[in-house]
């Protein structure tokens, strides 16, 4: 199984930003065991990397490796899109949303 880095942009700490780290925190434990590192990045407290990684809206989530980069903006609470967009689902050509 191939190591992934995934970054969690954030904004604060509100409702919603915790349920989005609680669903990817389970869904990595879940479905990618010891091979994941999850970064969560507060874009309030540092706006460049926000910049260069291009990102508009949170939350947003980037997969960095394996390559090619792939992200999800927005609501995080449908894992089975979460699975496909990171190419997990075996079913699915695991395109981007």
């Amino acid at each position: 199984m191939d190591n992934y880095l995934l970054k969690l942009y954030i904004t604060g700490r509100t409702v919603r930003t915790e349920r989005a780290i609680f669903t990817m925190q389970r869904l990595c434990d879940e479905n990618l065991k010891d091979h994941y590192e999850l970064v969560i990045i507060d874009v309030l407290e540092k706006p460049h990397l926000a910049e260069m990684d291009k990102v508009l809206a949170t939350p947003t989530l980037i997969r960095e490796l394996p390559l090619p980069r792939r992200r999800i903006i927005g609501d995080l609470s449908d894992t089975q899109k979460i699975l496909n967009a990171l190419g997990l689902d075996t079913g699915s050509a695991g395109e981007s949303v």
